[in-house]
């Protein structure tokens, strides 16, 4: 054997290796499950962001190919775009949020048509997920938990109240101040509100002292619960103001502990992360998938339990 031909032999060898192992990652490639979440929720959102920790941890867990998209601001023209998109590159799962059914059902419908398997979580409802041809939806029905909320303040002997609405026109978020208003048995007018929460904090400044009879507050979301426990205490009404809020972070955990907010209402949203990638997992591998919705919530955390969810929800857990 030629000198030429000894130094080519292990070379044409690892080069065949090479080949293999990369014909090998492409076939795992392909067979990797890839589930695409698209959302109204941007993933630093308070709220949103435990979402995308539950599908990052469910990605991780079951090897799944995951990701998560949302417009930078509250914009379904955008967002309707972008479920176009990927619907358009084929995941194995498309994960939803419908806050607003007149912008999306088309993009949605068109997804569903294309031979996309579609979960909708958080909002939309069961009946709209399921007239798009969704195969289940995640969450809590906002407006009946709005109902409970305003019918524990009514058990108080509270009647004066206002729902702070930090996107107003979010049907999810109307929904919970409609809910509230029905279970209080009054009317209740809606602050419209930011996410901005500088601005938002000198909203509710401004409506508390043009309403100094108000005596609860209920927010919509963190986004606006956050704010509002900054201008209470600005006014100095921490505590002598009752308040309560939608969803959990640290700081409404805190304050629930502290006896500055009545309760926080918790959808388990991390679920709502977790679970869609597990489904989709089991659909691609087995074809297996469950024949009913997945109700999250609603759950009242209130001061006897807040103390001991506040370190999961340092980690983004609830």
């Amino acid at each position: 054997m030629s000198v030429l031909a000894k130094l080519i032999k292990p070379a044409l060898g690892l080069l065949a290796g090479f080949t293999m192992m990369a014909a090998a990652t492409t076939l795992a490639a392909a067979d990797q499950t890839r589930v695409v979440f698209v959302t109204h929720g941007q993933s630093g959102d308070p709220y949103w962001s435990v979402v995308k920790n539950g599908m990052d941890d469910a990605a991780k867990t079951l090897g799944v190919k995951a990701e998560y998209l949302a417009p930078e601001t509250f914009d379904m023209a955008k967002m309707g775009q972008m479920i176009d998109a990927i619907a358009a590159s084929k995941p194995d799962g498309l994960v939803v949020s419908i806050p607003d059914a007149a912008a999306l059902t088309t993009p949605v419908k068109n997804a569903v048509a294309a031979g996309i398997p579609v979960i909708v979580i958080d909002s939309g409802g069961s009946k709209l997920t399921h007239d798009l041809g969704g195969l289940l939806f995640m969450g809590q029905d906002e407006f009946q938990a709005g109902v409970m909320a305003g019918e524990r303040i009514k058990a108080l002997g509270l009647t004066k109240a206002v729902c702070a609405n930090h996107e107003v026109g979010n049907s999810s978020l109307d929904d919970r101040c409609a809910g509230f208003a029905k279970g209080l048995g009054v009317d209740v007018p809606v602050m419209n509100g930011v996410i901005d929460p500088t601005e938002m904090k000198n909203r509710v400044i401004a409506y508390m002292t043009a309403h100094a009879d108000t005596q609860f507050i209920l927010a919509v979301g963190a986004s606006g619960a956050e704010p509002t426990l900054a201008a209470l205490d600005e006014l100095g009404l921490s505590g002598k103001v009752k308040t309560g809020t939608f969803d959990l972070s640290p700081t409404i955990l805190q304050a629930v502990v502290g006896g500055k907010m009545e309760w926080g209402i918790d959808a388990q949203q991390y679920a709502m992360g977790y679970i869609p990638v597990a489904m989709f997992d089991l659909w691609k591998k087995y074809k297996i998938m469950p024949i009913a919705d997945y109700p999250t919530g609603p759950g009242f955390v209130t001061k006897d339990t807040a103390a001991s969810v506040i370190e999961l929800s340092k980690q983004g857990k609830r």
